[in-house]
């Protein structure tokens, strides 16, 4: 069995990729397949660039209809699903807010997003189509490096890998049999349990620094906290580290929903486990 394993820069962080396979140049090509799916994924959902799907999305007016490539199109259904579940602690809509708050660049559009809007003004059409019921900014950094890694797995699956594990600054997934050993950490790396993941997901979030916002509330979530995620995948992983920032016990609903663990810790009150993995 061949053991390769690579890392760039990508999704604001660097992403290592490992991969096992029964052949060695089958498995180089494997690896960079996946990081060009990063990379697609990275260009579609970029809030900075203009030319992103974000970007046309920010210029759209609305009741307009506009064409998204499939990969955005299946982020903003996740996206909604999560908020709804979450009564919209996520919300994917709160980039105007960001925006305000300086935690993200005020970007190039015409259009004056309402400050009203949330991700119920979001409509998703047949034929990978977006209809804005108001005009929004729409931010996905808190779903897409999640779904970005769910793809390269794909990806490295299609191409033959018997056992991959894709990491993007802690946002990881590990496709294979064998299971591996992830330690559950607090942002000041206090351990509290490990855990085994076989063709499952993990991912990280802090709210040190108060970056992330409650989406219905629009409040900044205390500094502090640190939330641990596993799921099935790692688009639901990743969102769901900022439902449990936000909701706090209150997310235990939206785990379950989606057949989630958490673990969060605090300086207050040290670690709590949500939800229940099936």
């Amino acid at each position: 069995m061949n053991h390769v394993r690579r890392a760039r820069p990508w999704l604001g962080t660097i992403v290592d990729i490992r991969i096992e396979h029964a052949d060695s140049a089958r498995a180089e090509r494997a690896i960079e397949a996946a990081f060009a799916e990063i990379a697609t994924v990275h260009r579609l959902m970029s809030f900075h660039a203009d030319d992103s799907d974000l970007a046309r999305l920010r210029r759209a007016r609305a009741g307009e209809r506009l064409r998204v490539n499939a990969r955005t199109h299946e982020v903003l259904d996740w996206s909604l699903r999560i908020a709804q579940v979450s009564d919209g602690a996520f919300d994917p809509c709160v980039a105007t807010m960001q925006v305000a708050r300086g935690a993200l660049p005020l970007p190039k559009s015409a259009v004056i997003p309402d400050a009203q809007a949330s991700w119920r003004d979001i409509e998703l059409l047949d034929g990978e189509r977006v209809r804005l019921r108001r005009p929004l900014w729409i931010d996905l950094g808190g779903i897409a490096k999640g779904y970005a890694v769910d793809r390269a797995i794909a990806v490295l699956r299609a191409h033959g890998a018997m056992q991959a594990c894709v990491n993007a600054g802690g946002d990881l997934r590990v496709c294979g049999a064998r299971a591996q050993r992830i330690d559950v950490r607090s942002a000041g790396d206090v351990v509290r349990d490990a855990v085994e993941l076989a063709d499952a997901a993990f991912a990280t979030s802090t709210s040190t620094g108060t970056q992330h916002l409650h989406g219905a509330s629009k409040l900044a979530i205390d500094a502090g906290g640190t939330v641990n995620v596993a799921a099935p995948t790692c688009i639901v992983a990743d969102a769901l580290t900022k439902v449990v920032l936000a909701a706090g016990k209150s997310a235990r609903a939206a785990l379950c929903a989606f057949d989630a663990q958490a673990w969060r810790h605090d300086s207050r009150r040290g670690w709590q486990s949500l939800g229940l993995a099936a």
